[in-house]
Order: C-alpha cells, then structure tokens, then sequence
C-alpha cells in the first residue's frame, strides 16, 4: 500500500486510492476543458468520473461486506484507474458462499441503477441511452446507465470478472473444485478469443484490452485452482525444508552475509535457545548492511513480525496466507521448538511432484506417493558453519 493513499475505510475495511487514479482524474478534467473550453463542463466531467467509482467502491464493498457474513476477512479495497479491488483473505470452498459473495457486487450496481431509475422518473428527466453522449448534461441518467453496464459486464461469464466466479461456483456444485474452475477458465478463454476477433474486425482497441484481461485472468485463476488442488488435505510437514541455517542472536551482519553467500538460503531464522525470536530476511540484510555497522548484532535487525505454523496444518490454508501476507518464508513450530520453514519456492516443487505423479494415473497417487517424495530431505547446497545450525 505504499503507492496508495488510504481515503476512508467502512466497518474495519480500509479503502486506498493507488497515485495513478489521480492522473486519471487530471487527465479527464484536461479531456473536457480542452473538448469544450468550459471549466464548468470540465469540473462537471471530473465529478462524472468521481460518481462513478464511488458506485465502484460500493461495488467492492459488496463483495466484502458479503465476505465478512461468511467469515471471510477482506484485507483493503483499492481503487485503480481501471476498476477496483477487494482483496479478500481467501476463498471460501463452500460454493454457495463464493457465489453470494461473488454476485454481491453487481446486485449493488443494479440497486444503485434502480435508485437513481426511480429518481428519473420522480424528477422527469430523461432515459435515453445517449445521454451518456452528453454525461455532464445528464449526470444521473449518465450513473444510471453506467451502473446497468457495470452489472452486466461484470456478470459476464469470464474470470476474473465476478460471472466467471458465479459460473465456478455453480459448477463446483456438480464437479470437484479444480475441474469447476477450468470449465469456467476455459469459457472464459474463448470469450477472450470472441472479444479479440470483434475487437480486429471492428478495429476496436478496447475490446482486444478486454480479450486480453480476460484470458489472462481465466489462466491465472486456472493457475490458482491447481495449487488448491494439490495443496488441499497436505500437511505443512510434506513440504517444509528442515535443511537450513539458522543465526544465533549473537551472530552479526558478516556472519550472515557469509551464509548468504555460501548456499542457497535467502531467509534465515534467529534463535535463542532453540527458539525462534526472529527472521533475517534476504531484503532486511541487504538494507541493514548500508543502515548499520557489519558487526551490529542480527537480533538487532531481524523482522520481529512474522507469523508461524505448525507442522501439522493444511498446508493450502497456510499457502492462502503467505499470499494475502506477501510472505515468501514461513517458520514452522512445534511445542516452541523450530521443525523447518516453508517457502513458496519448496511450495511449487511439492505441486510440481504431485502434477507429475498424478500424471501416471495411479489411484490417490498425490497422497499416498508423496510420502515417498520427501523434498525436504535433498541436498540445496546448504552448509553448516559456526555461529549456525542445521535443523535435522
């Protein structure tokens, strides 16, 4: 959120404004000064604009206030010159719940059309279509209409628009989540494809922006739906590394420029006592060597907020955190004592292994055959030395 600027936020949700939506403003009010030498229609286009992602903030917190029902926790809302976005803790699995959530957004946008429908029609202004023609002339019918299209397409069957989601959800119903997710990945393509062959037909750029946002979204969400997959019902413990160095808090800056230089490892744990008391990150390191001398003592300068896991637990739940919390290293603990750390790295080769496996068609091969498989154990390059120590 560094980019971003935080402008309110609604029962515990903070909403954030990224830097480029200001030069879309600026770059709207210089459309319609230039267009009609006018400040009045200038500022009357500006809060055009504004109008309408406000009912895009509504929008979001549809989805997040529907989220927060279900006890799904919605980190913020960020508005961008192209829409905005809820970033929701994660995904419920209960289909049902994902589609309430989902279709939560565009049922706004159709209520606040109704609304300001309604206003017309009480006031006896005007219905045409073309008033968006003329949007600082007819600010509500201009709203009105917006919103009527920002509910349809928004609806359209298509990750990573809230349809495609919508359509994943009753799928899952009927088939198992993953193959749920790419029908709806795979409709979602070919409507990219349809969009794009208008867009060349019609010399149309927006449409070819629209085929492209929404094929590659219907692949990312294909993308994401696989890891679920292969992660689902897996313990922490199958993918963790339990070869690694840790620093003690009496190591220094050298020391751990020396390790980082030696093998593989980017995150290293500092422990006291066989206790983890924090997390030497890659990117602290580096920062800390320009900050301070090379003998300043690691417990001084390790992260002291980092979250921990147990060995036992889901490791797709686990995973779904370290991307809401952008967290690359995750120690793993148990009864206090530090077992192993799981990485988004050690993460993507378990999922390899799995997809490989399960390529050879052998019944419930991805549970059975792993235990096989230990990843944790292969050598990395990773060397003990003094003043570290190799979890076994």
């Amino acid at each position: 959120m560094k980019r971003s600027l935080k402008i309110g936020s609604v029962s515990g949700i903070g909403i954030f404004l990224h830097w480029t939506f200001l030069l879309l403003v600026a770059a709207i009010f210089a459309y319609y000064y230039v267009q009609s030498q006018s400040l009045g229609a200038a500022l009357s286009g500006t809060g055009l604009v504004t109008g309408i992602f406000l009912c895009v903030i509504l929008h979001e917190l549809g989805h997040a206030l529907t989220a927060k029902r279900f006890g799904v926790p919605t980190r913020s809302i960020t508005l961008y010159p192209i829409g905005g976005l809820a970033r929701l803790e994660r995904i419920p699995s209960e289909p049902m719940k994902e589609f309430w959530i989902a279709i939560g957004g565009p049922v706004v946008n159709i209520v606040i059309a109704a609304g300001l429908a309604f206003l017309l029609l009480v006031t006896g202004g005007t219905f045409a279509p073309d008033a968006l023609t003329a949007p600082g002339q007819h600010i509500i019918a201009s709203l009105m209409w917006i919103n009527a299209v920002l509910a349809g397409f928004n609806l359209l069957p298509a990750f990573p628009m809230d349809g495609g989601r919508v359509l994943r959800s009753l799928l899952a119903l009927r088939q198992d989540y993953a193959q749920a997710t790419q029908t709806a990945a795979n409709v979602g393509q070919a409507m990219a494809i349809l969009f794009g062959l208008i867009g060349i037909v019609w010399f149309n750029p927006i449409l070819l922006f629209i085929a492209l946002f929404v094929y590659v979204g219907a692949q990312q969400e294909s993308q994401q739906a696989m890891y679920r997959a292969f992660t689902e019902g897996t313990p922490v413990r199958q993918a963790m590394v339990t070869r690694f160095v840790t620093l003690s808090v009496d190591d220094t800056l050298s020391d751990a420029v020396d390790e980082l230089l030696a093998g593989t490892d980017h995150d290293f744990p500092v422990v006291e006592n066989g206790r983890i008391v924090g997390l030497l990150r890659r990117k602290r390191l580096i920062q800390s060597l320009s900050d301070y001398d090379e003998e300043t003592p690691v417990a001084d300068v390790a992260d002291q907020d980092f979250f921990t896991t147990e060995s036992g637990a889901p490791l797709d739940e686990v995973f779904q955190q370290m991307n809401a919390k952008s967290c690359s290293t995750v120690p793993v603990v148990d009864d206090d004592r530090l077992m192993g750390l799981l990485t988004l790295e050690n993460v993507g080769e378990l999922i390899m292994v799995s997809s490989a496996l399960e390529s050879r068609s052998r019944p419930s091969v991805r549970n059975e055959q792993l235990s096989d498989v230990p990843l944790h154990d292969r050598p990395n390059g990773t060397r003990s030395s003094p003043g570290s120590a190799t979890v076994p």
